[in-house]
């Protein structure tokens, strides 16, 4: 980053809080142009709520900020109000049941899901989506619920949260809905949320015992990458053979995709390379993929095979 390209962020909280973004734009050779917005600091749900139906003209929500404030000062976003969620007791919660399974507040960092022994017990596929997502500095202010409503096609802790059968529970004027992350998104950066609703937390049930879980991602580096493919799975035996199986797809399709004919072609069977290669190979035409500029539709539907393959055998090896 040259000394051109800063953002500077201030905020002044008296009467009328307000923030002031002062960026270089190269399109003004140089020359600073502002961009000013109210900044709100609600401190429950209800009024953050009230906040999002009461203020006009275009409105953002706050979490980690990772993704919003790169936007503004892209000027892809535009906001006349922010509303900051960090000060709402609650959201940030972190619990696990053994019976009714983790509670996980869409205000948890990616790198406190990274960390949290639970996760690494009882959600591994989770767990490793969350290491590989951006930086440590990244992970450190970015969210899983700013994540999950990014709904970004790539986004690395998707698939997993799908494959472990999560759910989102959203609070709006109407009051609290619950859905399953699988039904969620409806197309790339879209979601089932409504303009005044609030993503508050997520449920992810108790895993099944004797399940392993894994999720494995394809890039152009090692590190700090976009997926070009991801692939989570979700593996139970009964007596030896599979009694619950999901794969779900990402960077693939417009929204995660359940590999469904993979799925049903692993479930009664006896684990073993011939049965994976074929669930490898049904992911594998099930995939949607497109070409851009980090790799071809083909490479995408090959690699799907492959890492589809890699990922059962992770799972099963991971079965307690």
């Amino acid at each position: 980053m040259n000394a051109d390209e800063f953002i500077r962020l201030s905020i002044f909280t008296d009467e009328l809080p307000i923030a002031t973004i002062v960026i270089t734009d190269p399109r003004t050779q140089g020359q600073k142009t502002m961009r000013r917005f109210e900044y709100n600091d609600p401190q429950t749900i209800p009024e953050a709520i009230a906040l999002m139906a009461r203020l006009e003209g275009a409105k953002s929500l706050f979490a980690g900020g990772t993704d919003l404030l790169v936007e503004i000062r892209e000027h892809i976003r535009r906001p006349a109000h922010l509303i900051d969620l960090k000060k709402i007791a609650g959201l940030d919660g972190l619990a696990f049941d053994a019976e009714s399974g983790l509670r996980c507040g869409a205000l948890v960092t990616v790198r406190r899901i990274e960390t949290s022994p639970i996760v690494r017990q009882h959600y591994r596929g989770l767990m490793s989506a969350a290491r590989e997502l951006g930086s440590i500095q990244v992970r450190n202010r970015a969210t899983l619920g700013g994540n999950v409503c990014r709904a970004s096609p790539s986004a690395d802790t998707l698939p997993p949260l799908v494959a472990d059968g999560a759910r989102a529970t959203l609070e709006g004027a109407e009051g609290r809905r619950n859905v399953a992350l699988e039904d969620f998104f409806t197309g790339p950066g879209r979601t089932l949320l409504q303009s005044d609703e609030i993503l508050v937390e997520f449920q992810i049930p108790a895993p099944l015992p004797h399940t392993g879980k894994s999720y494995l991602k394809h890039g152009r580096r090692k590190a700090m990458e976009l997926a070009t493919v991801g692939v989570a799975v979700t593996l139970s035996l009964h007596e030896g053979r599979v009694s619950h199986a999901r794969i779900v797809l990402g960077a693939v399709a417009p929204t995660p995709l359940r590999a469904l004919r993979a799925e049903a072609l692993l479930m009664g069977e006896k684990p073993n390379d011939a049965v994976f290669a074929a669930a490898a190979q049904a992911a594998l035409e099930e995939s949607r993929p497109i070409t851009d500029v980090r790799a071809s539709a083909d490479y995408r539907r090959r690699m799907v095979g492959v890492l589809t393959h890699r990922a059962l055998t992770q799972a099963l090896e991971a079965v307690q």
